[in-house]
């Protein structure tokens, strides 16, 4: 049998320990595989038991980049690891802002069996994260040179990618903050993790609780990854997006419309649609782009709009059977008989919502009806707009 392994991530550091901590603790025979990418020019490699360090050493960077250095280096650590009879698990502590998408796609194409991804939270941390636009090169957390991500969009994707969710017991967090974590990631299974936060990376605080061998943890742990589905998952033509809903405070607002949108009015809309919630996604039609589908991903006052390839209306039918099938059968869900799968369907969650300035300023950057009567030749025509943040 492969070694199992299961990555755990999130920019919340002590959270992530403590999730580690009690993995070690719960699970005899487990090891944890850290990359500490904080010092420039050095990636520091430390593997780890409920006991202690059992080795630490340094992976050689590849390119200048520390992250590259850091996808050389893994696989061929877990391979030693599995190779030792006595491991049952190793859990892979993925370094602050490194993404588990990336590094499970690598785990796998190594060989090796991915049973878990979990991201580690703390409710208090949420919306002070999502909130935050800084670029991660300001606040000392770039993966790389070239690394132009922020806190807040990282934060968002290593929560929303991740099937699981550690939840310490933060004294600090209320109802709001647990309730935006539910509507950021309902389909998430959220596990909590006792002891809140570990001061002691190696675990001694956790090892002070009687073991778990069958805690919810340990559980989610060997669960199972699917990475193709989870890929898909986030692909903003099949994310299984948050629905409707209201309580603590915190709203999830779901706006789905069959008419595209006007380039020049949704343009000069961006700022209060991206500031109107800590968190937006999903996908949107524009007027003088009907063929093309497009990703809207806006967090801590950003917004990130980029093309994510055709709609399927647009393609041939044979071009169908090129495509994956959890792409064929999304759109035919959300099959229109005069647009097929073009649509607007953005979601926005948030504490304080304002769900009717929303909808009243969304609607105002449709088409009108005499703009839409027009059609479509003559929607090509109008003011490209968006063609400076689509860099075309």
């Amino acid at each position: 049998m492969s070694l199992p392994v299961v990555i755990v991530g999130g920019l919340h550091a002590d959270a992530r320990r403590s999730t580690v901590a009690r993995l070690l603790a719960d699970v005899p025979g487990s090891v944890a595989l850290h990359h500490d990418l904080a010092t420039a020019g050095t990636v520091v490699r430390t593997i780890r038991n409920a006991d202690g360090i059992l080795s630490a050493g340094e992976a050689p960077l590849v390119n200048d980049c520390a992250c590259c250095a850091l996808r050389e280096d893994l696989v061929p650590e877990l391979l030693r690891l599995a190779d030792d009879p006595t491991t049952r698990l190793a859990v892979v502590e993925l370094w602050d802002s490194v993404e588990p998408k990336a590094m499970a796609e690598v785990v796998v194409s190594g060989g090796l069996t991915v049973t878990g991804v979990i991201t580690a939270v703390d409710p208090a941390l949420l919306l002070p994260y999502l909130g935050n636009g800084d670029d991660l090169a300001e606040r000392g957390l770039a993966a790389a040179a070239t690394d132009q991500r922020t806190v807040a969009d990282t934060f968002a994707r290593q929560l929303e990618y991740a099937p699981v969710l550690a939840v310490v017991d933060s004294p600090e967090a209320d109802d709001e903050d647990r309730e935006l974590l539910a509507q950021l990631h309902p389909t998430a299974r959220r596990v909590p993790v006792r002891g809140g936060h570990l001061a002691d990376p190696a675990g001694a605080s956790a090892r002070a609780g009687a073991p778990e061998p069958h805690s919810p943890l340990t559980a989610a742990a060997f669960a199972g990854f699917d990475v193709e589905a989870a890929a898909a998952a986030q692909h903003p033509a099949c994310a299984l997006l948050p629905a409707e809903a209201d309580a603590h405070g915190v709203a999830t607002f779901v706006w789905h419309r069959r008419r595209p949108f006007h380039p020049e009015r949704l343009y000069a809309a961006l700022e209060d649609l991206t500031c109107a919630a800590a968190r937006s996604r999903g996908r949107f039609w524009l007027a003088d782009k009907p063929d093309v589908l497009l990703h809207w991903d806006a967090a801590g006052g950003a917004l990130c709009v980029e093309s994510a390839g055709p709609w399927l209306a647009s393609l041939p039918d044979a071009a169908w059977e090129m495509l994956p099938p959890v792409r064929r059968a999304a759109a035919a869900m959300d099959w229109h008989p005069e647009h097929g799968d073009c649509c607007q369907h953005l979601v926005f969650t948030s504490p304080g919502l304002d769900r009717d300035g929303l909808h009243e300023l969304l609607e105002s950057c449709l088409l009108t009806d005499a703009e839409y009567a027009a059609g479509r030749d003559a929607w090509k025509r109008l003011p490209p707009a968006f063609d400076t943040l689509l860099e075309v």
